[in-house]
């Protein structure tokens, strides 16, 4: 197997609210890549995940064999994030000066900021953020245009889309349509090809 990742092991960090489809979007990936013959390990962690907490997802992706699930701090090599705060927590522990970010800037307010007792920041200042603790960012709506194809949680389909047309896993339509006619029923397979083919043209290298 011809090892095509952008380094090896390849340390990604999918990060997201209850609710977002984080956890099938690793699953997802994690098969696309098990089907082209590399190793991936997954850690998740949840927090209060039925009431909007933070869902987390490390994939460790490796043409030379297994790591530990759990990520080591600061070496994360790309983290896409469902909801913009969670790509700021994730970056705080597992960023560096080289890590990549792809981000849905669709907020979903905790409970604290619903009641009053938290102040959610401004989408500049998130950005600006962002930016600030990568060395590339890429931003984009995925909620909205998800919420075209009838479904928000689409979102997290999208995302994976956009993180193939980054280049730096081999994530072919060819091979998600294989993975994901796995994952879902047979109805809903159309759909999440398009929102995948939606995901792919959000970046532009």
């Amino acid at each position: 197997m011809e090892n095509t990742l952008r380094c090896d092991p390849y340390n990604l960090i999918i990060a997201g609210v209850g609710g977002q489809g984080n956890v099938l979007a690793s699953r997802v990936l994690g098969d696309m890549m098990i089907h082209q013959g590399y190793t991936v390990t997954i850690g998740e962690t949840f927090g209060a995940s039925q009431r909007g907490g933070s869902v987390m997802s490390h994939l460790r992706i490796s043409a030379r064999g297994g790591f530990s699930p759990q990520m080591p701090k600061g070496k994360a090599n790309m983290v896409v994030a469902l909801e913009p705060m969670e790509a700021i927590r994730v970056l705080a522990v597992y960023g560096n000066p080289k890590v990549k970010v792809l981000c849905n800037t669709r907020p979903i307010q905790s409970v604290g900021v619903i009641c009053g007792e938290q102040i959610y920041p401004e989408k500049k200042q998130i950005i600006k953020w962002i930016e600030s603790l990568s060395a590339d960012a890429k931003f984009f709506d995925t909620t909205k245009a998800a919420l075209n194809l009838g479904n928000p949680v689409f979102g997290n389909i999208m995302a994976m889309g956009a993180l193939s047309s980054t280049g730096d896993l081999p994530m072919s339509l060819n091979v998600f349509e294989q993975v994901i006619l796995k994952k879902v029923p047979a109805h809903k397979v159309e759909i999440n090809l398009e929102a995948y083919k939606i995901g792919k043209g959000m970046v532009i290298a």
